[in-house]
């Protein structure tokens, strides 16, 4: 069977947990690929509560957790080896460009692609981008899953 993956948000780590899972994936595409670690820090300053960032490790930690800074995408780009497709809200609230072209230039190849999304800092119009425009994600697994 011919296999495309689409995991939003945190769901590409699989792919280094779990690799034989992924045999017949063809290609992924990854909405808003986010590291915990700007999110938190983000919602933090937001609350004015930017200096407690050790203290939500600690409680992550003691609650059988992991640091923010553990959470993210970076950790496990390099073993995704397959055709990905990453949309990201540019001005997204909750992270910045910088770190979802980190994680996007971080994944081996050139048979990649990001997406900015544009005027808007919401979140999730970026997970519904494809479900009012899908051709950039039709054209994409047509392409890699002939």
């Amino acid at each position: 069977m011919t296999v495309g993956s689409f995991n939003p948000c945190a769901g590409g780590d699989a792919m280094t947990k779990h690799p034989e899972y992924f045999v017949d994936v063809k290609a992924f595409i990854c909405p808003q690929p986010a590291s915990m670690n700007i999110m938190s820090q983000i919602t933090l300053d937001a609350q004015g509560l930017g200096d407690y960032m050790d203290e939500l490790d600690f409680e992550q930690i003691k609650a059988g957790r992991f640091k923010s800074s553990n959470m993210s995408p970076h950790h496990y780009a390099a073993n995704v080896k397959v055709p990905t497709f990453i949309i990201q809200v540019r001005d997204d609230a909750w992270t910045v460009p910088s770190d979802v072209q980190t994680t996007f230039d971080l994944i081996p190849g050139d048979d990649k692609k990001l997406f900015w999304v544009e005027g808007t800092t919401r979140r999730f119009d970026g997970y519904n981008y494809f479900g009012e425009n899908p051709e950039q994600m039709i054209e994409f697994y047509n392409k890699y899953m002939k």
